[in-house]
């Protein structure tokens, strides 16, 4: 059972799928920050000082100025600025898988359309189309077509 579940694990797809896990991980928090970090900061700014990561809707009575501080003393919230902020980060993702899978796509070769065979021939006496099996041509009866 150990040497199957080792030859499982070694398998060229399951090695390359681990690596695409890993690569996609990282590629995860780099696009986290680009939109915590970068995107969302201006687009905040244009919105009239707006930290989108600081959204929420409390639901109890009490008023707290920030999401941490909600957090803190362990209000229930809708943090709706998150999700805008995961929301982006999908979309961001997708684009960029788009364009990769795109330009992928453009340097995989074509595959080769291999031409049938005839399934026919033409009769070299009265120029009808005549099965590639035939022997004796059905029109003008002619044998050597």
């Amino acid at each position: 059972m150990l040497k199957d579940f080792k030859d499982f694990i070694m398998k060229g797809n399951v090695l390359d799928m681990a690596v695409g896990v890993i690569i996609g991980a990282a590629f995860g928090k780099i696009v986290s920050s680009l939109v915590a970090d970068v995107l969302m900061p201006p687009i905040g700014l244009l919105m009239g000082g707006v930290d989108f990561s600081n959204l929420f809707i409390n639901l109890s009575a009490t008023s707290y100025a920030t999401l941490k501080e909600a957090q803190a003393v362990g209000v229930p919230t809708i943090n709706y600025g998150i999700f805008l902020n995961s929301i982006i980060n999908f979309l961001i993702v997708a684009v960029v898988i788009f364009i990769l899978i795109r330009q992928v796509s453009k340097f995989t070769p074509k595959p080769v359309e291999v031409p049938k065979a005839p399934m026919t021939k033409q009769c070299r006496f009265c120029l009808s189309e005549v099965s590639i099996k035939a022997i004796r041509c059905a029109h003008c009866t002619s044998e050597n077509i």
